[in-house]
């Protein structure tokens, strides 16, 4: 069993007003000196972390339902993982792997191209991989992959997607103005088209959404054999833990069939076990030509990868390369990491999920600032009702929660959160929207 470095402790322990004296000097440096694009939510001023919890600079520890933006999916400074980590580099550190040759990063892509979803009667590892350091920068390289291959230029994206914050991820992404604003030009022959919501099973026919891309995009603006992939995200991340219905992904895998086209999933936040399943297209049974990988893959350290079908990876030596994609060190974190997710946090994934949303549903039965409830696994969601307050409220109890969409908080602890952190997260969360409630009677 894991020995956590806070499994001894009070969670969450609030020692006094946060920020906390030490926090509010930190503030001040950082806003001095930090780009002012970043977007801190509230006041948190990390000193160090282990499990599910967060220590701050004042000794106040914190319930973390974030994971560092659903990234440390094994737990903060998972021992195993550490270790890993230590033992890596007091060996090699960097050998750039674009010219050069090393275990982890051979281990780590014959261990990825094993895992790779298949279709039913295809051999597993026909893949092929190519290591990046983060999401964006392998939606990037997907999207070259893709116009190389098939020698098309266009490609498809989703309203509510966000793919990244580089030239070609900020092109397909749709989720805010912010990300787009004083950027332009961004990449021609990008178009994009509604993501399911609310539109009902997809069952008994054709998926209505996927029906508009053929009837209306591909018939009026994109000619489909122009079209070199559809870039999607299984669940929308930060455009609202969007969950489709059942029929869309095969349907959109049909139509890419169809027209030659390329099908590209964005598993950045819902891969790497977050739904219960290592890839959360696995759910649909739907099989991708490519795959991006990035956040979880590795525990914390600057890691992304694409997957592609062995014959899709077609592009020569030379034509696309990363200095310091698939470091050796952060692929032995890697390894470790799959360890974890298949000896059991996955299924608590599931487990938790499970729990997490009976617990938000029967909230939403007794606050009307709650509203729909939806994910899979440890990949949650609500829509609220006044979210920026809430989120405040929460981190002065001690409960740590992030916004996606338009008005929902998300629920994405480390996968080796337990059953008792999630009732108390759910008390907590419980006891904020009271306080909330109380307050707006109140005028405060």
């Amino acid at each position: 069993m894991t020995r956590w470095l806070f499994d001894d402790a009070t969670v969450p322990a609030i020692h006094g007003p946060l920020p906390g004296p030490k926090a509010v000097a930190r503030l001040e440096r950082y806003d001095r000196l930090l780009s002012p694009s970043y977007t801190p939510v509230y006041p948190l001023v990390v000193a160090r972390a282990s499990g599910a919890v967060i220590e701050d600079v004042d000794g106040n520890l914190f319930l973390d339902f974030t994971a560092g933006i659903a990234v440390t999916n094994t737990g903060h400074c998972h021992p195993a993982v550490t270790a890993a980590i230590v033992d890596q580099a007091a060996k090699l550190i960097h050998m750039s792997g674009t010219d050069f040759y090393y275990d982890p990063q051979i281990d780590l892509a014959e261990r990825l191209a094993a895992l790779a979803p298949v279709a039913p009667g295809q051999k597993r590892g026909a893949w092929r991989v190519f290591f990046s350091n983060s999401g964006a920068e392998s939606i990037d390289g997907a999207l070259k992959l893709a116009r190389h291959h098939t020698g098309r230029s266009r490609v498809i994206a989703f309203y509510g997607s966000f793919h990244g914050r580089t030239y070609g991820a900020m092109s397909l992404s749709a989720s805010k103005l912010v990300h787009r604003r004083g950027f332009g030009p961004l990449l021609s022959e990008v178009h994009h088209v509604p993501y399911p919501k609310g539109c009902g099973e997809c069952l008994g026919g054709p998926c209505a959404c996927v029906r508009t891309i053929e009837e209306t995009l591909l018939k009026r603006v994109a000619p489909p054999d122009e079209v070199a992939a559809i870039f999607v995200e299984p669940i929308q991340g930060e455009g609202g833990y969007n969950v489709p219905p059942r029929g869309f992904l095969p349907a959109l895998r049909e139509l890419c069939d169809k027209h030659g086209i390329l099908l590209v999933v964005d598993e950045i936040q819902s891969g790497m076990g977050r739904t219960g399943k290592l890839f959360a297209v696995e759910h649909s049974g739907v099989v991708p030509d490519v795959l991006c990988l990035a956040k979880g893959i590795a525990s914390g350290l600057p890691l992304g990868a694409i997957l592609a079908r062995a014959e899709v990876m077609s592009w020569p030596p030379g034509s696309h390369a990363s200095t310091f994609g698939g470091n050796p060190v952060a692929c032995r974190a890697g390894l470790v990491t799959l360890d974890l997710l298949q000896q059991g946090m996955m299924a608590n994934a599931s487990e938790r999920g499970e729990q997490l949303r009976a617990g938000l549903r029967r909230l939403a039965a007794r606050h009307a600032d709650l509203g729909e409830v939806r994910g899979l696994g440890l990949m949650t969601a609500v829509d609220v009702r006044g979210r920026e307050a809430i989120l405040h409220r929460a981190f002065q109890r001690g409960l740590l929660l992030l916004g996606c969409g338009e008005s929902a908080i998300r629920f994405c602890p480390p996968l080796c959160v337990t059953a008792a952190q999630v009732e108390t997260a759910l008390d907590l969360f419980d006891a904020v929207l009271s306080e909330r409630s109380q307050a707006v009677v109140a005028g405060v």
